[in-house]
């Protein structure tokens, strides 16, 4: 039997939820360690599973535990399918931890899914989560012979590292362990890291994306749009001065990444950068087969967003650290992820592919991993993939297939002030989410991607 919500009441906790993760961001309210201890529950918990039959668990109506330190958790059971899902929901808080909303979405920071399978009525797997963020959790499933071992893997916005690795405890153990004594030995094999991200909050970042946001209001879209190194609002293939219809002028894609850097760079150099160096060749792009294209521009994304890398970092860090091999993002810490829409299933992620940069789905993952490991950066997106040419009775296999670069923007991955994950993305002088910059690309679409450090101030030319 599955516990159901009526309509009304389950609109009644999605409005609550909302109001909830606008006023606390969804907040981090504390450290992983901090996280009080709920293992006497756990351990009630694991004898009523071995007492009972696993149907019989889908028969508990949600009810509410108190813990040591006087927190009161949701104790209730869905249908997984194959599996009996036994979850321990803590309460959704407010920043200060302090406001408590009557809410137990299920992946508050120290919730955990124990998950029964129906046939054998053992504990198939467990997971917890370390951060108020349904994409990031802890999950453990039992070593293959029995014994006093046990498989971890972390799992962020789909993206599994780690996966399976192995840690001395039994899974038995760790149903019941205090947490801080399991993290401690799941610690020395797999990065928990990724769940501490309060001290990566970073406020030049923060203030960067609110003085973008600010000053991007009265921006308008010009094609092929762009500001020169005059300050003046011109076409990039000619150089032109706009229209007087377009005026006060405006970018396009291209154009606004420009104008991102330049707010960066003329404070330092007092300068703005020209545009025609910025459409130079780089990085030993393309072959003998595409040379005879070079004038329909293909690669004209890639070359814009690796030259204003080169000049960001040379200016801004030092010219040792303005070369394709220090800031363009070629490794990630993950192989695998989690094709959600084909049941579950976990595929391989592709490797780094030569000037076209990484597929899609493990485009968030992967910004996420950057926003750990390099902090204060945003990153200039080249969005390619490759185009075929029209299928004729001449050309019935639609050649050439040439990889084109079609669109540029600016990826900013950052924890808030309230140490949660967030993707801020400008292009063509306006801000788009996550979900809409990946949804929109089928899923063999690429992007490279070139960091560069955020320095402030920013004088948005």
């Amino acid at each position: 039997m599955k516990i159901h919500v009526r309509p009304l009441l389950w609109a009644f906790f999605v409005c609550l939820f909302l109001i909830a993760a606008k006023e606390a961001g969804a907040a981090s309210l504390a450290s992983y360690e901090r996280i009080s201890d709920d293992s006497a529950l756990r351990l009630a918990l694991a004898d009523m599973i071995q007492s009972q039959k696993p149907d019989t668990l889908l028969l508990i109506q949600p009810s509410l535990q108190n813990i040591p330190g006087g927190e009161k958790v949701q104790v209730r059971t869905e249908d997984g399918g194959a599996e009996v899902l036994l979850i321990i929901a803590r309460e959704l808080k407010d920043a200060a931890g302090a406001k408590l909303y009557g809410f137990y979405p299920g992946w508050v920071q120290g919730s955990w899914v124990i998950a029964v399978n129906k046939e054998s009525g053992l504990v198939s797997r467990l997971r917890l989560f370390l951060k108020n963020d349904p994409n990031i959790y802890l999950q453990f499933s039992p070593f293959d012979d029995g014994s006093e071992k046990s498989y971890c893997s972390i799992v962020v916005y789909n993206a599994i590292l780690c996966q399976n690795s192995i840690i001395p405890l039994a899974f038995s153990t760790i149903l019941t362990n205090p947490l801080d004594k399991t993290l401690k030995i799941a610690g020395q094999t797999c990065p928990l890291k990724y769940f501490d991200t309060d001290n990566l909050i970073n406020t030049d970042t923060i203030n960067f994306i609110k003085t973008v946001q600010e000053q991007i209001k009265d921006f308008t879209f010009v094609d092929d749009g762009a500001m020169n190194e005059k300050g003046q609002f011109v076409y990039i293939e000619t150089g032109d001065l706009q229209k007087i219809s377009e005026s006060p002028g405006g970018f396009n894609c291209s154009g606004f990444t420009k104008w991102l850097i330049d707010g960066m760079l003329e404070p330092v150099s007092g300068e703005l950068l020209a545009i025609p160096p910025l459409k130079a060749p780089v990085g030993g792009r393309g072959n003998n087969f595409t040379q005879k294209y070079e004038s329909l521009d293909p690669f004209f994304g890639l070359d814009w967003t690796r030259n204003l890398a080169i000049m960001a970092n040379s200016t801004l860090r030092s010219p040792s650290f303005a070369t394709l091999e220090e800031f363009e993002v070629r490794t990630v810490p993950f192989d695998r992820i989690i094709d959600r829409k084909n049941a579950n299933a976990v595929v391989n992620y592709p490797n780094y592919l030569d000037n076209a940069g990484w597929t899609m789905p493990g485009l968030e993952a992967l910004l996420f991993t950057l926003a750990v490991n390099q902090p204060g950066r945003l990153y200039l997106a080249a969005v390619n993939n490759v185009q075929y040419a029209k299928t004729t009775a001449d050309n019935p296999r639609g050649l050439p297939h040439l990889r084109t670069y079609f669109h540029v923007a600016a990826l900013i991955p950052y924890f808030n002030e309230y140490g949660n994950f967030q993707v801020a993305i400008f292009e063509s002088a306006a801000e788009t989410s996550i979900k809409d910059f990946v949804g929109r690309y089928s899923p063999d679409t690429c992007v490279n991607l070139c960091a560069v450090p955020i320095v402030l101030p920013f004088a948005g030319p």
